[in-house]
């Protein structure tokens, strides 16, 4: 091991040293725990001592054999005299909770076949981006208390994806941790799949299947902050190895432990288990979970930049894409931190995409609103192009808006019942023709109403509603046009993709845009308001105006037949009748 490495925050390999692994001698088993006095490996019963190696910060020991998913930890006796057992900080598999011993899971026996995906698969910079936001354990459930496993699932996840018309799936945080309500961001296993979907060879088949069907693969990852349970990092040797010594800083807002992003032991740890989940399985990116608590002392910009924080992220990101260039890294930061998508060679953080949370909020706070009061709210949604040239933006309506009284996105639609249906559907298309790549969580496609429960599947019940069955079919037919409409996505983050044709009908809350890009040009018209409106938008030169698709059509629950054109070219004038709540997407000639 490049001990030297490890230590100045350097190594992104540390995982093939560290934890346990099968050799010619047997099973070996190394830790990292400088401040311990003494380590026992618990094995098949027993206790054995553990020897220093190397510079004396190490603990290894070798056994003869072991059995795939034989359970082991590491018994530490620290400065006090005081002995607590954990688990292996690189383990590769643990036992289900409330267990929490690791188990020897082997490295590299698993075939992928998707050489195909991996040798063309990009960072969709110029390329659709249409990411379907995932919790496995509440997606589809076998029944009550149950799950899935990793492979069994795959079939079903491929065919919804691909009849959505969804290129990627998001999963949420599959790392192991203790408690189901933390939705997998309080980890006590960083290298360990959850058991709770299966083993760790599982998920490699899971991701295989979905490469060879052309759907990548994004796992949410938590660098910011770990669980407090005493068998996982915390104090983890006695001392403060992997949090901060000083109380100020060390518990996070959400009551777990701060990691210490100054050691180069943590970030090493940090950069291996990154490098991990896109080596070892295949994941084609990272959606790196609140960046801002790494960016500012907790999160709080009045407490100042973490000069530590920064550094990590910078050189974690330029590691991550010298190994996987192709790979996606976006990062969950709601800040005005400056270049978080520059590279990090010209002083950027190096992520791919920023998560536009500016733009969900102003987007979901118009539409709450009522249509009376729309015109005095009108700019909330032309303001998100005024800072979009700044970073490289990706707009999400994801898990954190569907839960905790939030209500889900289809109920925040201003109005009763059958009112909320129209406005979301206007508002999916908004999303989908505004520049930046796009992220859904699961439920919204069908218009779920109860908000997001860990412990429930969604209720695939609403389908049997029709006007449910109709949201999702407006969903999928809108989600295929933004995957075969390069003017959706080619020119995303160049001046050139898009333009506003009109944003100043305060009064009557219409909007027109334009999107280019692969030799197309498409407009979509908007009427927010309640009320019929006549509206002329003069576009010199088109001569012709294909509707794609119109979100008051029949089909999906409106009152326009399908195929009737609502917008119509007239000597250079596109006229256009527009009813409420509808948004309508042309093909310019």
């Amino acid at each position: 091991m490049d001990t030297y490495g490890f230590y100045t925050g350097q190594s992104f390999d540390a995982y093939r040293d560290l934890g346990a692994h099968r050799t010619a001698a047997g099973v070996v088993f190394r830790t990292f725990a400088p401040a311990a006095r003494e380590i026992r490996l618990l094995w098949r019963g027993g206790e054995l001592p553990m020897e220093r190696v190397w510079d004396g910060n190490f603990y290894e020991i070798a056994v003869p054999e072991g059995e795939e998913g034989e359970p082991y930890a590491f018994r530490i006796l620290d400065q006090d005299g005081r002995w607590t057992e954990h688990c292996d900080p690189y383990g590769f598999a643990m036992e289900l909770r409330p267990a929490h011993r690791s188990l020897l899971r082997t490295l590299g026996g698993y075939r992928f076949h998707d050489q195909a995906w991996m040798r063309r698969r990009t960072d969709c910079i110029t390329g659709p981006l249409n990411i379907y936001e995932l919790h496995l354990g509440s997606w589809r459930t076998p029944g009550e208390g149950k799950w899935y496993c990793y492979d069994q699932i795959a079939e079903p996840l491929i065919q919804y994806l691909q009849e959505s018309g969804y290129n990627y799936v998001e999963f949420l945080p599959l790392s192991e941790h203790p408690c189901d309500e933390s939705w997998g961001y309080q980890n006590t296993g960083f290298f360990a799949p959850t058991s709770r979907y299966g083993t760790p060879d599982q998920l490699r088949t899971l991701i295989d299947r979905l490469h060879q069907e052309k759907i990548g693969a994004i796992l949410d990852f938590v660098p910011v902050h770990f669980a407090v349970d005493s068998y996982g990092l915390a104090r983890y040797d006695g001392a403060a190895l992997y949090e901060y010594p000083h109380r100020d800083v060390e518990v996070s807002e959400w009551g777990s432990c701060n990691f210490m992003h100054s050691r180069g032991e943590v970030r090493s740890f940090l950069q291996s288990a990154a490098h991990y989940w896109l080596e070892e399985f295949h994941f084609d990116g990272l959606r790196m979970d609140a960046v801002s608590r790494i960016l500012y002392w907790q999160g709080d910009e009045r407490r100042g930049i973490n000069g530590s924080g920064v550094e990590f992220l910078r050189n974690m990101n330029q590691g991550l894409k010298a190994r996987h260039p192709d790979c996606i890294l976006a990062a969950e930061d709601s800040t005005n931190f400056p270049k978080v998508t520059a590279p990090a060679d010209q002083g950027g953080l190096g992520f791919d995409y920023k998560w536009d949370l500016g733009w969900m909020h102003d987007t979901l706070s118009y539409f709450q609103t009522d249509p009376a009061c729309r015109p005095e709210n009108y700019h909330k949604l032309t303001f998100s192009m005024l800072y979009y040239p700044n970073e490289r933006y990706l707009l999400p309506l994801s898990h954190d808006e569907v839960v905790h009284g939030k209500a889900t996105i289809l109920q925040k639609m201003n109005g009763q019942y059958e009112g909320k249906f129209p406005q979301g559907r206007a508002m999916y298309l908004y999303m989908m023709v505004h520049p930046g790549k796009k992220l859904n969580f699961m439920g919204n496609e069908f218009g779920q109403l109860r908000e997001w429960d860990e412990k429930r599947e969604q209720d695939w019940m609403l389908r049997k509603f029709p006007i449910h069955d109709g949201f999702y079919h407006y969903m999928a037919r809108l989600n295929r046009l933004y995957l075969q409409h390069p003017a959706l996505w080619k020119e995303d983050y160049k001046p050139a993709g898009f333009a506003w044709l009109d944003c100043h009908e305060e009064a009557r809350s219409i909007y027109a845009l334009e999107r280019r890009g692969g030799g197309e040009r498409l407009a979509a018209v908007f009427h927010f308001g309640d009320r019929h409106q006549a509206y002329a938008l003069p576009l010199p030169g088109v001569r012709e105006a294909e509707t794609l698709l119109d979100s008051d059509w029949q089909c999906f629950g409106g009152s326009t037949p399908e195929g009737e054109a609502r917008c119509v070219p007239e000597k250079g004038v596109l006229r256009c009748d527009l009813p409420p709540f509808s948004g309508v997407l042309l093909k310019l000639a």
